[in-house]
């Protein structure tokens, strides 16, 4: 793959590759397009197993514990910290800013290493709140 000479902006075809793997990776089209849209959007992907070494009936309650119950959990981390997640096998994909996939990121870990959910609500909170005086 290349650009042509009518191509305006030399960073079209990475944005392009982005959105490709974007929506390869789960997540929905207009997610996806924000990536072509917005200049400030990464991705970032990681295995439950990077954070600790989980296995058997272990992993898959420290996934169970990242999505929460229909969900819940992952729809909290994604309002508070305005990411989109994917939560894939044992592995968790986010798209968004790079300070609010930071947020984020610390957040699913700390789940997957066994803190109460609650607790981690209470943190997402306090840091979206100095976020938002921040902007």
């Amino acid at each position: 793959m290349k650009t042509s000479p009518h191509t305006l902006d030399s960073g079209a075809l990475q944005k392009g590759a982005d959105f490709c793997s974007a929506y390869m990776l789960g997540f929905e089209v207009q997610d996806a397009v924000a990536l072509l849209r917005l200049d400030d959007l990464y991705l970032e992907s990681f295995q439950v197993t990077d954070v600790k070494m989980l296995k058997g009936d272990h992993l898959s309650r420290a996934v169970g514990r990242v999505a929460g119950q229909d969900g819940k959990t992952r729809f909290a981390i994604e309002n508070a910290t305005r990411t989109r997640i994917v939560v894939a096998d044992t592995r968790i994909h986010m798209l968004g800013s790079y300070a609010n996939i930071r947020v984020a990121r610390n957040a699913i870990c700390d789940l997957i290493l066994g803190a109460p959910p609650g607790k981690v609500y209470n943190n997402m909170r306090n840091v979206a709140k100095r976020m938002n005086e921040r902007y």
